[in-house]
């Protein structure tokens, strides 16, 4: 073996650059080239192949992202587009290639894999939804800035006497929201691998004012309520979609703002906030980082 390539796929994740900078540092140590891939495997049908020197790879180590870009590539998912990125690693004179990212880009790896050409894959997604390792590339950095951005919640919920829900992402698993409402001593955590059971919710709530509690944090992945089928309706309403629907997909990404409606009905006396969070991207850097919320939804009852 001579030379390797290296790429990102799907979702960047906070770490994927330090991922990047082991890889071609521990190649060049071993007497190989290290060749990176361009915008994942787009670029590996494109032939977007970059060289990597020791240089190349500096003062990334703790930067988010990817400097090798990434983007989808439904072209790879079928026989044509893979025997293309076969060509190319053929016509660059690759031995292997290290894929890093979710599951969807490890599929990936396989299928080159099962076509004859070595690959090894690096499991990097917030989500930790990747069987076989622990943790995942970038789960840790997304758990610690849910935490501290929930920690700034939890102060305005003191002081504005109001229950938050919180979502974060996890659209199949729920290890973000499980970790951080266990970090975050939420009263309740919802997650996409459980029902979601609203009445224990309210009731938990009920019981929590009963003894003089004035504020609750309740955390719940982007997919929780797809066990139960949860998702809005017209006017608000609550209702259940066929699996397989676009209206279920769709309603799915409003399920925040369901679950708010649900308790604020049953808990009057409480303001109930939809506060979604979209932390996935934050990676460690010496600069300080303004964290802002995207897409927050503020209802409180009138």
């Amino acid at each position: 073996m001579k030379r390797i390539g290296v790429l990102t796929s799907g979702g960047d994740a906070p770490g994927m650059n330090a991922c990047i900078r082991a890889v071609a540092r521990k190649a060049i140590f071993h007497g190989l080239e290290a060749w990176g891939v361009m915008n994942g495997f787009q670029g590996l049908i494109d032939g977007e192949f970059k060289r990597l020197e020791l240089g190349s790879v500096g003062d990334i180590i703790q930067r988010g992202g990817t400097m090798l870009h990434s983007a989808r590539c439904p072209e790879f998912q079928t026989e044509t587009g893979q025997q293309k990125a076969l060509e190319q690693l053929a016509h660059y004179e690759l031995d292997g290639l290290v894929v890093i990212g979710g599951d969807g880009s490890l599929l990936g790896a396989k299928a080159l894999s099962d076509a004859g050409f070595p690959c090894a894959g690096i499991p990097a997604t917030i989500d930790n939804d990747v069987k076989g390792t622990d943790f995942t590339i970038g789960f840790d950095t997304a758990l610690n800035t849910i935490i501290e951005a929930i920690d700034k919640i939890r102060d305005t919920a003191t002081s504005h006497e109001r229950t938050y829900v919180v979502e974060v992402m996890g659209r199949d698993a729920g290890d973000l929201a499980l970790w951080a409402g266990l970090a975050d001593g939420a009263e309740s955590i919802l997650i996409p691998e459980y029902e979601a059971n609203l009445e224990r919710v309210t009731d938990r709530l009920r019981k929590g004012m009963e003894r003089g509690k004035k504020h609750s944090i309740i955390i719940l992945a982007e997919g929780a309520g797809k066990a139960s089928g949860y998702s809005a309706g017209r006017g608000g309403q609550q209702q259940k979609l066929s699996q397989r629907s676009p209206e279920r997909r769709l309603a799915l990404l409003l399920v925040a703002d369901v679950i708010q409606r649900w308790i604020a009905r049953r808990v009057a006396r409480q303001h109930v906030t939809t506060f979604v969070l979209r932390v996935a991207r934050v990676a460690f850097d010496p600069h300080p980082v303004q964290l802002m919320p995207l897409n927050c939804r503020v209802q409180p009852l009138p």
